[in-house]
């Protein structure tokens, strides 16, 4: 499996250290999106700084994304398989559960291409539905 975690980051251009496979590995295993302290959390004894430049390292090389789920925290979420993560391309809604909290990607539900007016430049597209989720809407 260690080979699995490492051909991803050297099909992405990045060097496989011993703390960006356990942080890859960390976010493949998770359905929902992270944010730097719970990775933080889960590495107690790892420095909060280069963690941080993991994820920086992951978002920069299309390995990782960034969600802003409007709770104020920055959360991180693995790219599907070739996807490309620029507007136009493979942008996906997200769904933050108003019970649990946790945020999701919903990767089947692609985001159209949106046309601003002459003049605007598009720098980021976010589309985040919230509401309860499948495990809370159980209960």
């Amino acid at each position: 499996m260690a080979d699995f975690f490492e051909n991803i980051l050297e099909q992405n251009n990045v060097k496989p250290t011993a703390m960006r496979l356990l942080v890859l590995q960390f976010l493949y295993n998770k359905k929902v999106a992270v944010s730097l302290t719970n990775i933080e959390d889960y590495f107690d004894n790892s420095d909060r700084t280069t963690l941080f430049r993991t994820l920086k390292t992951f978002v920069n090389n299309g390995i990782a994304h960034k969600i802003d789920d409007g709770t104020g925290i920055t959360k991180y979420a693995l790219c599907e398989e070739n996807c490309n993560c620029q507007m136009g391309n493979d942008l996906h809604l997200h769904f933050h559960c108003n019970n649990c909290a946790e945020t999701v990607c919903l990767t089947d539900y692609k985001i159209p291409q949106i046309k601003v007016p002459e003049g605007f430049i598009t720098e980021n597209i976010n589309l985040v539905v919230k509401g309860i989720c499948d495990k809370c809407n159980e209960l």
